[in-house]
């Protein structure tokens, strides 16, 4: 569902004045990942989307939070209610993470951002303010905004507001570590683990929920080793690599330094930065004609690509 009019907040309809409709610009959020997707293009204005908590409903689960907030303020808004977000905590902004589609390194627990967000209001290249998506949980069809906005890095729109999904803190939280274990047995050795990393010497596990469930989860992982608790995972390295889980048993540490590898999802903090990628024609043809109908002018973060 996309609407472009209705939108009252006289904070976002500044932020879209700021914005305008003519020149280069793009929107700075804590920094954190700002070149992801290479440079940005020479002269490029550069902005700030607001912030603040716009609403919260704990009993719905749900969040109404303006883009330029930063992650950890609103973590620490949540957990006094018992909740938390699928975001990373890395020193960003709401906006950010979801711009540049990163997911908590506690992914299998906290879910993936991009099905977290449930509604965005961003400032089109025209300088509208156009919402997609809905409030809440049960969404209704059609053409899915928020997981497009998501991960585009500013390219299609500039975030001014989002809704997210969120979840509850589990009673307990138990990060375990085994040196002795193949980590490509761990996923058949427990049920639900939020998290299972290996940096190349140690396999992490997070295990959370109720302690009785944890503690008969640890029994089972310490079938495949000897886990040990550890008070927290690994450092991560400061670049994100995507490939597909299979290929992390054989992840080259010569091309991408030392490593953690996210076990069960496909992903890998390195040391290097992740090669360029060649892509399908195909998906090169798509790209460039949905950054069209969004973007003709190529106004928005120039220079970028997702």
């Amino acid at each position: 569902m996309t609407v472009v009019l209705q939108v009252t907040d006289p904070v976002l309809h500044s932020f879209a004045a700021e914005v305008g409709r003519v020149d280069p610009v793009a929107v700075r959020g804590g920094g954190t990942r700002w070149e992801v997707g290479g440079p940005l293009g020479e002269g490029t204005r550069i902005v700030e989307a607001p912030s603040g908590i716009v609403e919260y409903a704990p009993a719905e689960m749900t969040v109404k939070v303006r883009a330029g907030t930063s992650v950890a303020a609103l973590e620490q808004a949540l957990a006094e209610k018992g909740q938390r977000s699928a975001l990373p905590v890395r020193g960003g902004t709401v906006g950010g993470a979801i711009a540049v589609g990163e997911d908590h390194v506690e992914v299998l627990g906290r879910g993936q951002v991009r099905d977290s967000v449930l509604q965005v209001r961003y400032v089109s290249s025209e300088g509208r303010l156009v919402t997609g998506g809905g409030p809440v949980v049960k969404n209704v069809s059609g053409f899915n905004i928020p997981k497009l906005i998501t991960g585009s890095l500013g390219t299609l729109g500039l975030i001014a507001e989002v809704v997210l999904r969120t979840n509850p803190i589990p009673a307990v939280s138990r990060w375990v570590a085994s040196s002795d274990v193949d980590p490509f047995a761990v996923p058949d050795a427990v049920l639900r683990p939020s998290a299972m990393l290996h940096d190349g010497d140690t396999t992490f596990v997070l295990l959370e929920g109720y302690e009785p469930d944890v503690n008969s989860e640890l029994q089972r992982l310490r079938t495949a080793g000897d886990f040990f608790d550890v008070a927290a995972p690994p450092p991560l390295p400061e670049h994100r690599w995507s490939m597909p889980p299979a290929d992390l048993r054989h992840l080259d540490t010569t091309q991408t330094g030392a490593a953690v590898a996210s076990i069960g999802v496909g992903r890998v903090w390195a040391e290097c930065p992740p090669p360029s990628r060649t892509f399908d024609p195909v998906i090169d043809l798509i790209s460039a004609r949905t950054k069209a109908n969004f973007d003709p002018t190529g106004r928005l973060n120039p220079g970028r690509r997702p």
